[in-house]
């Protein structure tokens, strides 16, 4: 009776097919091939050469450095009980620090099909680090961004669609066309997580295609936060999307004349949402950008200032640009807390006249290394210790947030990736090491929004630290082991003191832990894991596992001992409540189609909406042609209503869905 009554209410919609199962098909994946030795279970393109497979599935492991003979293992870290005597202690963080940046082209293999049919494992990461956070900040965007057009509908109800374009630039992304659809994917995702956007505005050339910035306000409203007035302008020259003699004041007049085009478009009602200049720190460097007086001149139409850069690159074995990058002779670079400070370095003056300006610093896109990552070094443990030393370092620098790229089957570094198209009937999603960067990195600053960090270091490069104060009080101490010892001769133990206060009777600890820098399996945070490779659903596996670690109040210290390699997070207060809220969030696998990666979602969640109110989104109407007679919102109740449904049917129901 109850299946009966819910058909009868999801036949309300006219539209064939409007209401979708959740699953997973992903759409229009192109790969470029890798040579490696592959395995079994590794992902090989089609008509590729014997032995390549996709770079997101590379099985190729690195050699650890060999750990230094003369390292310290033991250090005192004498923190202040009150942030009032911290000197250097940064502006207040979100625990949304870190976020993703996902390549428009891309979109509808990680976000989903179409705004009916979202990809479940996606929610199920997203919500994972809102539990933590509170929310998430996601750009859309990319070298594809500036080559994007609308078009009023594409085949199959698709939102995006890619097509040969003469883009010249070092990733060779195609253009991409892309209906309203985009913004309603964004807009159910929003309903579900709390999930906060950014969008960029077509750059290629001046005559200013701003659908993206009509329809992303109208459509997504305030849970739109800015839009992206030129995607690294430096390279544009270098890209053949600009003339000789292309420079930084030649950007700063086009800046200005997309300010007056969207001060004059009545479509786009919010006019101070741009974000920028977003340069690569390549060809131009920051201070360069502002000579021209972009800062002055702009700061009532910018929301943030941003840029872009990676540590290294993989350019010339992808595409024959510049020099040859050796893996495994720059593998010890990405293992040292001198790597987050190398990278900040030429961003502190900017970051201090953003916070001059008024305006949130924003590291827009980043990762391990441009041209899709480094083999053995983007997906390894590694890169999840050195992605959570540069999120504190950046945080400790007064950026406001950092958002790592997310690409195709053909890269290296992706925080996740949904399976290759053929194999989406019985491989699931696979999670790469950088993603426990991201929920580490939320946990570290928490849902208060006024959590601070300063770097502690004191014993050197391979073993930085950082203390959290929230509310003005000492909250976390994180700890990190870079070196690679599997003997544990060189696990090291901070011990912690505390001014003006006292240490508690014991601190609670969770470590994020793997068998070696190289590994890219088995990696654990509190004990529990998202899986290996095409076995990720987007729900952590496992028992939950704090340590406790009794504390001497007499010597007022606590002796934390940190494995190599390894983190650790130090709660100075008891973490357990907090633990129980995450897990009541969790979304839940409970219905499937095409046997795997669908899932339901918590009723309280889904009624929990962040941006416009119901009876605002009821408003919204259609996103495809000939999907709504006379119904408002549709698409977006329609949403609501498979979520609900897969969650009231129970149990192991097969739900039978239209494999569009």
């Amino acid at each position: 009776m109850l299946l009966s009554a819910l058909w009868r209410l999801c036949s309300l919609g006219t539209a064939s097919a409007a209401v979708t199962v959740y699953g997973q098909i992903p759409f229009g994946q192109t790969s470029a091939a890798t040579s490696v030795t592959a395995t079994g279970s590794s992902a090989s393109p089609t008509n590729a050469p014997p032995g390549a497979v996709l770079a997101a599935y590379d099985e190729t492991v690195l050699r650890p450095p060999n750990p230094p003979q003369d390292q310290a293992l033991s250090f005192t870290l004498n923190l202040a009980q009150s942030n009032a005597s911290v000197a250097g202690l940064s502006i207040m963080q979100h625990g949304s620090f870190y976020g993703f940046s996902i390549e428009m082209s891309v979109v509808t293999q990680i976000m989903g099909k179409n705004a009916s049919h979202l990809q479940v494992p996606f929610l199920n990461l997203m919500g994972l680090i809102q539990q933590r956070s509170g929310g998430i900040n996601i750009r859309v965007g990319g070298n594809t961004q500036d080559f994007a057009v609308y078009v009023d509908s594409i085949p199959d109800g698709h939102a995006t669609t890619k097509e040969k374009s003469d883009l010249k630039n070092p990733t060779l992304t195609p253009a991409v066309l892309y209906t309203k659809e985009l913004f309603y994917i964004a807009s159910n995702i929003s309903s579900l997580v709390n999930v906060k956007w950014y969008f960029g505005i077509p750059f290629n050339d001046t005559n200013w295609r701003l659908q993206i910035a009509e329809h992303g306000q109208a459509i997504l409203g305030d849970n739109l936060l800015g839009l992206q007035g030129g995607n690294e302008p430096d390279y544009y020259l270098a890209h053949g999307h600009r003339n000789p003699g292309y420079g930084p004041f030649d950007y700063f007049g086009e800046f200005g004349d997309l300010i007056t085009a969207i001060r004059n478009n009545p479509n786009i009602p919010r006019k101070n949402i741009l974000i920028g200049p977003s340069l690569a720190s390549g060809p131009w460097t920051p201070e360069q950008m502002w000579e021209t007086g972009y800062l002055d001149a702009y700061k009532d139409s910018l929301v943030a200032v941003t840029m872009e850069h990676y540590p290294s690159n993989n350019c010339f074995v992808r595409f024959n640009i510049g020099s040859y990058v050796d893996p495994q002779a720059t593998f010890p670079s990405f293992l040292t807390h001198q790597a987050a400070l190398n990278f900040v370095q030429m961003y502190r003056n900017t970051s201090n006249l953003a916070r001059e300006a008024g305006k949130p610093f924003i590291m827009f896109e980043t990762n391990t290394a441009t041209c899709g990552g480094l083999p053995g070094i983007s997906d390894s443990f590694g890169a999840a210790l050195w992605g959570i030393d540069m999120g504190l370092t950046m945080a400790a620098t007064n950026f406001s947030h950092a958002l790592l790229h997310v690409g195709g089957q053909n890269v290296y570094y992706n925080p996740f990736t949904a399976p290759p198209t053929n194999q989406t009937t019985f491989n699931q999603w696979t999670v790469g090491a950088v993603y426990y960067s991201v929920l580490v990195v939320a946990e570290v600053f928490g849902k208060s929004n006024v959590s601070q960090i300063v770097d502690t270091s004191n014993n050197g490069p391979l073993t930085p630290s950082y203390a959290i104060y929230d509310n003005g009080a000492l909250s976390k101490v994180a700890l990190l082991n870079f070196m690679n010892d599997p003997s544990g001769a060189h696990d090291i133990t901070a011990t912690i003191t505390v001014n003006g206060g006292q240490v508690p009777q014991e601190v609670h600890v969770k470590y994020l832990a793997a068998e070696s820098v190289s590994v890219k399996t088995n990696i654990t945070w509190a004990g529990q894991t998202l899986g290996n490779k095409f076995k990720v659903d987007g729900r952590l596996k496992g028992s939950l596992d704090i340590i406790r670690i009794a504390c001497d109040q007499s010597a007022n210290l606590c002796r934390v001992p940190v494995k190599a390699p390894g983190f650790a997070l130090v709660f100075m207060t008891d973490p357990t409540r907090l633990v129980t809220e995450e897990a009541l969030a969790t979304f839940q696998t409970t219905a499937y189609t095409k046997t795997m990666n669908t899932a339901t979602v918590d009723p309280s969640v889904l009624a929990t909406s962040n941006g416009h109110s119901e009876k605002e989104r009821m408003r919204l109407g259609s996103t495809s042609p000939g999907s709504v007679s006379g119904t408002e919102g549709l698409r977006t109740w329609a949403s609501g209503v498979t979520v609900l449904l897969a969650l009231l049917s129970g149990g192991m129901v097969v739900l039978m869905a239209s494999a569009r």
